[in-house]
């Protein structure tokens, strides 16, 4: 028999359903019932149940579709199947089971249709308008990530707003998907089978209660633990427990710290040390090295100078590498020092992240947490060898690998040039571009002039080859000497002479003639061919000078070394101070500047 209290009335409910006329009741008699007395049907007839209420009912029997279930006084219904699976698709209830149902409509074959879902959100809804009148918390289930929220099954799908899922704006929603949380019933609308939750008050009261227990607990010193809440360039915020702390970059480790988020991730736990608390403004500094003793406190025990040490490859600029040699403590291969020989434009062509190698100690400053390394110095110096094997005058043969405007490369040994510079290529020509005289990969022989270890310059000469033909010039062309040669150039303030391949003299416009000369080229052409007497010869500056008009003038019958003589200082007392002043140019044909 069905008891009264067991049949809830639902007018009041406003579920729809497929019956035709919804307050039709459901007869529970037969035929011959029909005949009993008058008080046993009226006794009878208060157990009746109408289409929309819920009911509890006994499975009697389990088929592949449908589920039977006995409501009372032998009146049978059935639920699909469907309606009692799990996720898994396993049945949830067994024959002789009591359940909730909600009498729903009779099919077109006049079978009562039940439903066990419509009587578990019936009795959702009553347990949400309790909550919301009541203040009382839901628990339920977040389902998955929606527009402007998350869904969250509570027996019914209700809807958590992003602004309501805590005090302060979440990013991630995806990180609640799968929960199960308490939540608190704004507000819902049973007809329109909308309901809205909120967090908002329940995380507030959980930090409220949180912060106050983790301030009573911080202090300077202290070491406490947190949960990585956010990460910046400049630092990373930790979650104590209702109050943020800020690890601040130059607090995270000894040494040098690029990005923070290379090495840390958020709701990641770490314990770190309180360095300083600011009770009123809530406000405090953490410290993560300071867990740590200060690994340059005696850096220079550690390293000394000149010692052979390995280290690990961490970051790679244009400038050099960063070596880590134990935690928070990084030395610097600047690029200079990674090869002797060898040009490197940039240390990644050789070096990779993580590689090992071994460095000496340059030079250690605990002050400014420096260490210079080397890695070139782990390998004997070929400069030193270079000097031993090629003593200055020593000449050499090589290739050229390179022209510039000052010079050319020539390669002596492997990985290192020598320079002949630009003065030391010829001793008679003036030499405007190397590229004149010289192609790449020609060989040539040089003579060693210098070798610099410590600047790591090799310096070449071609010229020094031969002799220095001005330190014969003295001797070979006396002055009152007489020489020809051809006339190369003319200038405002004379004529150049090539009296030998590569050597000219200069006759100053003063000493072109005994008449009056207006321009160098008012009696000559370039390539004519003139004689002129040496006046005077410097090699140290490459000057000679000559004079056609002393040729006019007749030479002194006396053949005695005094008369000529005085016959040329005479001569050279005749030109101007002006005039000797101008003749003083360099070799070439260019004027004294």
């Amino acid at each position: 028999m069905v008891n009264n209290q067991n049949i809830h009335s639902t007018s009041d409910k406003e579920v729809k359903t497929d019956a035709p006329h919804s307050d039709e009741p459901v007869s529970m008699f037969s035929s011959k019932e029909e005949d009993l007395g008058f008080k046993e049907l009226y006794e009878q007839s208060l157990n009746q149940i109408q289409y929309g209420d819920v009911t509890h009912g006994t499975v009697v029997q389990i088929t592949s579709d449908i589920v039977m279930v006995d409501v009372g006084w032998k009146t049978e219904g059935f639920i699909p199947i469907k309606e009692l699976k799990d996720a898994e698709g396993n049945v949830t209830v067994s024959v002789g089971d009591n359940i909730e149902v909600f009498v729903d409509k009779r099919d077109h074959e006049g079978n009562l249709v039940l439903s066990h879902d419509k009587a578990a959100k019936l009795k959702v809804w009553d347990e949400i308008k309790n909550a919301y009148e009541n203040k009382i918390l839901m628990k339920g289930r977040v389902v998955e990530k929606v527009k402007g929220g998350l869904s969250v099954d509570i027996g019914i799908v209700a809807f958590l707003p992003g602004s309501q899922i805590d005090t302060r704006p979440i990013k991630d929603l995806d990180q609640f998907v799968g929960q199960s949380l308490e939540f608190e019933v704004l507000k819902y609308d049973r007809k329109r089978n909308n309901v809205v939750l909120s967090r908002r008050s329940i995380v507030s009261a959980s930090r409220e209660s949180e912060k106050k227990e983790t301030l009573d607990k911080i202090a300077e010193g202290n070491i406490v633990e947190g949960i990585i809440k956010n990460i910046t360039d400049y630092g990373i915020f930790i979650d104590l427990g209702g109050i943020d702390g800020l690890l601040h970059v130059t607090d995270i480790s000894w040494g040098r710290i690029a990005k923070p988020s290379d090495a840390f991730h958020r709701g990641e736990k770490i314990k770190v040390k309180v360095i300083s608390f600011d009770r009123e403004k809530e406000r405090v500094s953490l410290g993560l090295k300071q867990l740590h003793e200060n690994p340059w406190d005696n850096i220079s025990e550690k390293y000394p100078v000149g010692a052979l040490i390995e280290g690990r490859v961490v970051n790679l600029t244009d400038y050099g590498v960063f070596i880590e040699l134990e935690p928070g403590v990084e030395g610097l291969v600047h690029i200079s020092e990674m090869y002797w020989t060898r040009e490197i434009k940039h240390p990644s062509k050789v070096l990779n992240v993580a590689d090992t190698v071994h460095v000496v100690v340059l030079e250690v400053n605990s002050e400014a947490k420096r260490v210079s390394l080397s890695l070139k110095q782990t390998t004997p110096n070929p400069w030193e060898k270079l000097k031993e094997k090629y003593p200055v005058g020593t000449v050499v043969k090589g290739h050229v690998r390179n022209i510039t405007n000052f010079g050319v490369f020539i390669g002596v040994e492997e990985g290192i040039d020598g320079l002949v510079h630009v003065s030391d290529i010829s001793w008679k020509h003036r030499v405007t571009h190397p590229s004149e005289y010289f192609k790449k990969g020609q060989e040539v022989e040089a003579v060693v002039l210098n070798i610099d270890v410590d600047n790591e310059k090799f310096s070449l000469g071609i010229k020094q080859i031969e002799k220095n033909p001005w330190d014969e010039l003295p001797n070979k062309y006396a002055p009152g000497s007489v020489v020809s040669g051809r006339i190369t150039n003319f200038t405002d303030f004379g004529i150049f002479v090539e009296i030998e391949e590569g050597i000219e003299g200069l006759v100053h416009i003063s000493e072109i003639s005994s008449k009056r000369v207006k321009t160098s080229g008012e009696l000559y052409n370039v390539g004519d061919t003139v004689s002129a007497m040496v006046k005077s010869i410097d090699s140290k500056t490459k000057k000679i000078r000559l004079s056609i008009k002393d040729m006019e003038a007749p030479a002194p019958t006396s053949t005695t070394p005094s008369a000529a003589n005085q016959y040329i200082n005479n001569r050279e007392n005749i030109g101007s101070n002006l005039a000797q002043a101008l003749a003083d140019v360099k070799i070439g044909g260019q004027p004294k500047e």
